[in-house]
């Protein structure tokens, strides 16, 4: 299973799930992505990272929002 390759350990950047044998955040991943980066050049940048752990990473980030509850916030008047 692919978010087998995830972590949380508290003495691993403060407890932020990580790829496993990395200190790369799924929170970084997820930014890079969210910024146009491609697979590529993530990949590049971190050289310790493979395209498993970036699958890895996507598919923990769908499974926890999954266990959110979100509210509708009612737009502001104009």
């Amino acid at each position: 299973m692919l978010t087998d390759l995830i972590i949380s350990d508290p003495t691993i950047m403060m407890g932020k799930p990580v790829i496993k044998g990395t200190r790369i955040t799924v929170e970084l991943i997820l930014e890079k992505l969210a910024a146009g980066e491609t697979l590529e050049q993530i990949l590049e940048a971190h050289p310790r990272l493979t395209h498993e752990g970036v699958q890895a990473a996507i598919a923990f980030a769908a499974e926890v929002l999954k266990g959110d509850i979100v509210y509708p916030v009612a737009e502001a008047a104009a």
